[in-house]
């Protein structure tokens, strides 16, 4: 069992300046968060891909590599690549160049992302977001498996007699992210393939149909039940009180769900939902220690999983709040996890 952060890079709104912080700011900030992170044992660090104003990171392969030289042990992964808008060729590329940097920590991460900024700023077209997707996942898991490439398809030239350099000294971790679709979760359990689901809405327990599909799939189609890896990557935030998470921290993370929300026909967030969020049949993992160790423990017991993913950074809370909710969240919640499961 392996605990996790995840980061999109959300950038703080000073409502004083009407304004972001600076891009330069934020990153900066993140290696303070990861180095932190590390340092209190946590497994995993999850950076997301995004092309919007509200963001602080386009390119999560160069964040993920700047970070491999500040960190020893950590594992650095994407969450998402965006495969469906990205070269196949150069998403490997770039995570052999983190994986040998970083001594074996790099993971791919990929999914056809909830977000579409990125299909007309690379030259693609949104009707074509599911051919995309299982064309260059192919490729993706062709260039992993096989040194010298043989490969045709619609969207890209062909490969004929290729040898992609430098090569990772063993094959890079390619995890898929999914929304709970059937269709994705076939696919990631037809290939073998470690799955990862977002839980970001309604209640947790919806998702256990899904996530007994892929194990009977991914059994049924003759993989090997002991390497199977199942992971949850939910927004959370860990607070000392509800008080301070209410007046300091849904200001931001509501703010965030209505400039989403505001291009996606949802009502404005309110603090009923929030906090309906934060009940134990919530999406929410927020809250004191306490509470969000309790709904750890049961996520992972309901599901069988093998990593939890803690989405802490949703509306860019304060620097160093968010040192706050990472301290609290490796040296509380984990521990008491970990404890309580005797892992």
């Amino acid at each position: 069992m392996e605990f996790g952060i995840g980061m999109f890079g959300d950038l703080t709104f000073d409502n004083s300046k009407g304004a972001f912080q600076s891009p330069q700011e934020r990153l900066k900030e993140m290696v303070e968060q990861v180095k932190l992170a590390e340092e209190i044992g946590i497994d995993s660090f999850v950076l997301g891909e995004h092309h919007r104003p509200d963001y602080a990171v386009s390119s999560p392969e160069i964040v993920l590599a700047a970070l491999s030289t500040v960190t020893n042990k950590i594992k650095l992964a994407s969450g998402v690549t965006v495969l469906s808008s990205a070269d196949p060729v150069k998403v490997y590329q770039d995570f052999t160049t983190i994986d040998l940097l970083s001594e074996g920590r790099a993971e791919i991460v990929a999914g056809r992302g909830s977000f579409t900024e990125s299909f007309p700023l690379y030259g693609y077209n949104l009707s074509d977001y599911n051919e995309l997707f299982e064309e260059k996942l192919n490729l993706l898991l062709q260039l992993n498996e096989e040194e010298i490439i043989n490969w045709e398809g619609k969207f890209r030239a062909p490969l004929r007699n290729q040898t992609l350099y430098p090569r990772p000294e063993e094959k890079l971790p390619v995890w898929i992210a999914v929304g709970g679709t059937p269709e994705s979760v076939y696919r990631a359990a037809r290939l073998g393939l470690p799955i990862i689901f977002a839980i970001i809405g309604g209640m947790p327990k919806q998702f256990k149909p899904m996530i007994d599909f892929y194990k009977e799939q991914y059994e049924k189609h003759g993989h090997d039940m002991s390497k199977m890896q199942v992971a949850v990557h939910s927004h959370s935030f860990i607070s000392e009180s509800m008080e301070h998470l209410t007046e300091n921290y849904f200001p931001y993370y509501a703010a965030q769900m209505d400039r989403i929300g505001s291009q996606r026909g949802w009502p404005k967030y309110s603090q009923m939902q929030f906090l309906g969020g934060m009940s134990p049949e919530g999406a929410l993992y927020m809250g004191e220690a306490e509470a969000v160790t309790e709904k750890i423990i049961n996520t992972i017991e309901m599901f069988g999983l093998t990593r939890f993913v803690a989405h802490i950074d949703v509306g860019g809370p304060k620097h160093k709040d968010l040192m706050k909710a990472i301290e609290l969240y490796g040296t509380k919640v984990i521990p008491e996890v970990k404890k309580a499961l005797s892992l």
